[in-house]
């Protein structure tokens, strides 16, 4: 049976193996960011034996520990430690976590990713001043009973059932702040409105200038974009009559310029008019770009009538963050292992995705010379280890076994993070049982971080 932890019920001092110690490191990046506050307030559901916090931090750490589906827990349900972490006996089964699921709401996700924003704005990151990079990405079914609908997979190079979900990536901190995976054909268009929408109730301001392909959405509503004041940059398909009419420009149309970055292609040619589009009411700027490698020229579209020519299509050229992003979420966080057909479990695993993702980065700002490292690369240096749990009447030290990249893990943990309990008593992890207690007081269990050479 799982039940909570009380201190007492431990004679101190205790040592409490922990197969998964590193997943601890992530941990003063969610009292950082209050998530077990923001779970609390999105709604989630909770049972008369886990609350919200206890369930949501169960399939998190899943995702952290980068387990490709809930069904492969394994281990981590056994680990004693974890469980210790949580104020629990033992972590949450498979069965729970999978049945838990299909209770979650998209309205509590999407919550939950506003709350999340609205704390890591302070941190300087989510900041959205440099606008968004939009981009779709279809995560593939493995199974034949399936109400899904047919999507075209790259990865695959086929159409096959497949969940479409939608991500959002803030172009400054190159973190994504949205995820949807609750998406049909009839909605896909519209799914940038859904995003802006969302991004004005997270903030209470419009989001910056937008960045997709020319697959994500239509002129309509680009049109309805330029209506509401929000800026967006996009390719335009290439027309056999428009490149008949570049073509015939004369040799002085094309102004060379060039491109502050290494590599190839730093000089391009720029042309830039006017012109009008069915389903835009309003004039759009187009930027025509040649001599970068191509046979045919480059076109891009803008509603933004002031920035350099030169400086929006560095910016274009720069939507391959996202891109990458997702192959990194895809390689540190199994993105594409699709534990359900029914899109909202999807949707729950999208979204947990994104605050992995954030929790990573948080950490990755405190170690020398990771502040850019792929969630891959900080798995494999610091959080795949294990460890042991010191536990007293007053503090909790995780003694991380000792490996070669500890100079920097101590460093990420040298913060100590007083985890809250009522009374100092019940040890928890964060727990949205009590929600009023948020902020720890003197005298409550500390956990604390140093390494030992168990060989």
């Amino acid at each position: 049976m799982v039940k909570a932890t009380k201190l007492g019920s431990w004679p101190a001092p205790t040592r409490l193996p922990c197969d998964h110690a590193g997943l601890l490191l992530l941990f003063p990046a969610m009292a950082t960011l209050g998530l077990h506050e923001l779970v609390r307030k999105a709604g989630y559901p909770s049972t008369t034996a886990l609350s919200a916090w206890q369930s949501i931090a169960s399939l998190l750490l899943a995702k952290c520990a980068r387990r490709p589906r809930i069904h492969h827990l394994g281990a981590l349900t056994d680990d004693a430690g974890l469980a210790f972490a949580l104020g629990l006996s033992a972590l949450p089964k498979a069965t729970h976590l999978g049945s838990y699921s299909y209770r979650v709401r998209r309205q509590s996700n999407q919550q939950l990713l506003a709350g999340l924003v609205g704390t890591l704005q302070p941190l300087g990151l989510a900041t959205g001043e440099a606008g968004f990079n939009l981009d779709f990405h279809a995560i593939r079914h493995h199974g034949d009973d399936t109400v899904l609908e047919k999507r075209y997979v790259p990865r695959r190079s086929q159409r096959t059932r497949a969940v479409l979900t939608f991500f959002a990536q803030d172009h400054t901190s190159a973190e994504m702040v949205y995820a949807n995976a609750d998406i049909t054909k009839a909605e896909q268009a519209r799914e940038i409105l859904a995003f802006a929408d969302y991004w004005q109730q997270a903030t209470g301001a419009d989001p910056g200038l937008l960045v997709f392909d020319s697959q994500l959405t239509t002129y309509a509503v680009l049109d309805e974009l330029t209506g509401r004041g929000i800026r967006w940059l996009t390719l335009r398909q290439r027309g056999t009559r428009e490149l008949d009419r570049l073509a015939a420009l004369p040799a002085s149309a094309w102004k060379p310029a060039r491109l502050d970055r290494a590599g190839r292609y730093r000089h391009p040619h720029l042309h830039q008019d006017q012109v009008r589009l069915k389903g835009i009411h309003t004039p759009v700027r187009q930027i025509a770009i040649r001599n970068i490698g191509r046979d045919q020229p480059t076109l891009l579209i803008s509603n933004d009538h002031t920035s350099p020519a030169i400086d929006l299509f560095g910016r274009y050229a720069e939507r391959m963050l996202i891109e990458n992003q997702l192959d990194a979420y895809i390689a540190g966080f199994h993105l594409d292992a699709l534990s359900s057909g029914i899109p909202l479990n999807v949707d729950l695993d999208t979204t947990l995705t994104v605050i992995a993702g954030n929790l990573y980065r948080l950490l990755a700002r405190r170690l020398p010379r990771y502040q850019t490292a792929t969630p891959d690369k900080l798995w494999r240096h610091f959080l795949d280890t294990g460890g042991t749990l010191h536990i007293t009447d007053d503090q909790v030290t995780c003694a991380l076994n000792l490996r070669s990249y500890h100079p920097s893990s101590s460093t990420a943990a040298s913060p100590t993070w007083k985890l809250p309990s009522p009374g100092g008593k019940a040890v928890r992890c964060a727990s949205a049982s009590h929600p009023a207690d948020t902020k720890p007081a003197q005298g409550r269990p500390q956990l604390k971080f140093r390494t030992e050479n168990r060989g």
